[in-house]
């Protein structure tokens, strides 16, 4: 599998992925028009990364400063599935959430959404 990125724009956020090292990055702000449009290509190349995934650990570094309801919806679909395929193909995935020490909401998100996680490994990670 290839490196490939997708440059930030005013209303997505970057999304990179680093074969050798098996890490999807998705950093900066989100709120798309249209989320479909924008999640579809992500989902679906993750959907077939998954099956392929051998026995690396599946990195997943997710730094958003800002998002809105309809890219919090895709965030909960994304951890529904990563935690199914560790769920029930005990495949090894880890979710690093990055946020800024100084931005709450962010840390109040991440917290939120590792409450809902039951078996997915969900890491806060505090920038100084």
């Amino acid at each position: 599998m290839d490196n490939w990125k997708t440059e930030a724009t005013k209303y997505t956020p970057e999304i990179y992925f680093d074969a050798s090292n098996s890490v999807l990055g998705i950093n900066g702000e989100s709120y798309p028009e249209n989320i479909a449009e924008f999640a579809g290509p992500l989902f679906s190349w993750l959907e077939n990364y998954l099956k392929n995934l051998g026995e690396q650990t599946f990195i997943v570094n997710i730094e958003l400063i800002y998002f809105n309801s309809s890219s919090s919806k895709m965030l909960l679909d994304l951890f529904d599935l990563l935690e199914e395929e560790v769920s029930d193909n005990s495949k090894k995935i880890v979710v690093n959430w990055i946020y800024d020490k100084e931005n709450d909401a962010a840390q109040e998100y991440g917290e939120e959404f590792q409450e809902d996680l039951e078996s997915l490994p969900f890491n806060l990670v505090k920038k100084e």
